[in-house]
């Protein structure tokens, strides 16, 4: 599947279109450059999906908590980029939010893809020469 994100005045709408296609799934690791909008496109799917509450990037803490004011679930959101060893993520306890069945939204997966689960659902974000955003999952 594959969503353009013209600009940021249409991204609700992409993370409208992308949030039809979750489906079951419930671990999705978004991969792309720095600067490409993993964050500002999850913080969009977030709304929504019905977070009320000021959505942030988890640089600093790893990972957030949301709860989806629409439907009361869960919703965690992973930024990996400051992780150095494996250990770090077992150390926070990854399988219980992995596993958990809530939705969980990994930024810079590629220093974890070792422990990502089987089903995780790749999603690549990469900008092209006009500034705008192609989506692909």
């Amino acid at each position: 599947m594959q969503i353009k994100i013209e600009s940021l005045e249409n991204i609700r709408e992409a993370a409208r279109e992308f949030t039809k296609h979750i489906g079951d799934h419930s671990v999705f690791a978004f991969y792309g450059k720095m600067g490409a909008g993993k964050t500002t496109f999850i913080k969009a799917i977030c709304e929504e999906l019905g977070v009320k509450e000021v959505i942030t990037s988890p640089t600093f803490a790893i990972v957030n908590e949301y709860r989806s004011e629409t439907t009361d679930e869960l919703i965690y959101h992973f930024d990996f980029y400051r992780i150095k060893k494996l250990e770090e993520v077992y150390d926070m306890g990854y399988e219980d939010y992995f596993y958990s069945g809530a939705l969980c939204f990994l930024e810079w997966p590629e220093l974890i893809e070792d422990i990502l689960p089987g089903d995780a659902v790749k999603v690549n974000i990469t900008e092209t020469e006009d500034g705008s955003r192609v989506v692909e999952f």
